[in-house]
C-alpha cells in the first residue's frame, strides 16, 4: 500500500535531487528520509530511484509515480478537509499564493471577510507572479493561486486542468509625469508614446508591453524594468519615462508625481483565482474564493 507520507518525501527528492536536500526541506534526517523511500520501493515492488553518486535520479516507474503524487496528495486533502467539515470541525487552512497587486487590494478584503465568517479557518500567503504560481498550484505547494492572463496575448495559458473563478477584467492605464504633455488628457492612443522612454513592469508585463506596442507599430524604448509597482511610479514621477500599469496596482499606491490616462486601444488582464478541481469542495478553499470574488465586486 503507498502511503501519502511516503509520495511527499518522493516528490521532494525528485524536486531536490538528493535525500540531504529533501530532509532540510521537509524538516527531517537524511535516515528518515531514506527509510521512507525503502518502504515506498518495497509497497511498490519496483526501484523507483537511481542513486548516482550524491545525486538521484528517478526511474520510469519513480517518474509515472511523482507525475500522479500531486493529484493523489490534492484528493488526500480535499477527503480530509470534506470529512472534518462533515464531522462537525469548524476549521481549515488554505494556502493562498497571488501576485503582488492582488495581494494589496483584493486579497485584505476577502481575508478579512472569510476571518469574521469562519474564525478557524488558517489562510498562510506567499507572493508569485503567474505562471509560477500555476506552477505551484499544481505541484501541491498552495491550495488558490490568484493569477492573471493579458486578453489577445500570443501565448494563452491553458488552465483546462484547473478549476478557474473569474474575478475582474484589469485594464491597463497610461502613466506619465504629472507635467508631461499629455498629462491632462482624458485618453491617450498608445502610438502617442511611441518616442518615450518607457518602464516596464514583470517579464510578462514587459512582453505585453512590447507586444501592444509594436502592434501599434513601434517598438517601446525600456530604459528601466522593475517588478515593483511602487518603484515603476516613483521612476514615471520623476519624470524619468512613462508606463502603463494594471488599475489594480494603482489602487493601493499614491501615484505622486505622476497622472494616470486611459490608454487607446483598451487592454485588459483578466484577473481569476485557480484551484484544483478536488480542492474546489474543500469547505475552507470554496468560502476562500467565495470571499475573492465578493472582494471583486466592492
Amino acid at each position: 500500500m503507498i502511503e501519502a507520507r511516503h509520495l511527499r518525501v518522493l516528490r521532494a527528492v525528485a524536486a531536490t535531487g538528493s535525500f540531504s536536500a529533501a530532509a532540510r526541506e521537509l524538516g527531517c534526517t537524511q535516515p528518515a528520509v531514506s527509510q521512507q523511500m525503502k518502504a515506498l520501493e518495497q509497497s511498490t515492488g519496483t526501484p523507483l530511484l537511481i542513486r548516482t553518486g550524491r545525486e538521484m535520479r528517478l526511474t520510469q516507474a519513480g517518474e509515472a509515480l511523482v507525475r500522479h503524487a500531486s493529484g493523489i496528495l490534492a484528493g488526500l486533502t480535499a477527503a480530509e478537509e470534506e470529512v472534518a467539515a462533515i464531522a462537525g470541525l469548524r476549521a481549515g487552512r488554505v494556502r493562498l499564493v497571488s501576485f503582488p497587486s492582488g495581494s494589496s487590494t483584493l486579497v485584505p478584503t476577502a481575508l478579512a471577510a472569510l476571518r469574521a465568517a469562519h474564525p478557524g479557518t488558517r489562510v498562510s500567503l506567499v507572493d508569485a507572479e503567474p505562471p509560477r504560481s500555476v506552477e505551484m498550484l499544481r505541484e501541491g505547494d498552495c491550495d488558490v493561486a490568484l493569477a492573471f492572463r493579458y486578453e489577445g496575448a500570443n501565448t494563452t495559458e491553458d488552465w483546462s486542468d484547473l478549476a478557474v473563478r473569474p474575478l475582474l477584467a484589469d485594464r491597463l492605464v497610461g502613466l506619465v509625469p504629472e507635467r508631461h504633455r499629455l498629462a491632462r488628457t482624458s485618453s491617450v492612443a498608445i502610438g502617442e508614446l511611441a518616442d518615450e522612454p518607457w518602464i516596464a513592469g514583470c517579464p510578462r508585463c514587459r512582453r505585453q508591453l512590447v507586444q501592444v506596442c509594436e502592434g501599434a507599430g513601434f517598438t517601446p524604448r525600456i530604459d528601466f524594468a522593475t517588478d515593483d509597482y511602487p518603484a515603476v511610479i516613483g521612476l514615471v514621477g520623476a519624470g524619468l519615462g512613462v508606463a502603463v500599469l494594471p488599475e489594480l496596482a494603482l489602487e493601493s499606491v499614491r501615484p505622486k508625481g505622476a497622472r494616470a490616462v486611459a490608454v487607446e486601444p483598451a487592454v485588459r488582464r483578466e484577473i481569476v483565482a485557480l484551484t484544483l478541481p478536488d480542492l474546489a469542495q474543500v469547505p475552507a478553499v470554496a468560502a476562500t474564493l467565495d470571499q475573492l470574488a465578493r472582494a471583486a465586486t466592492r
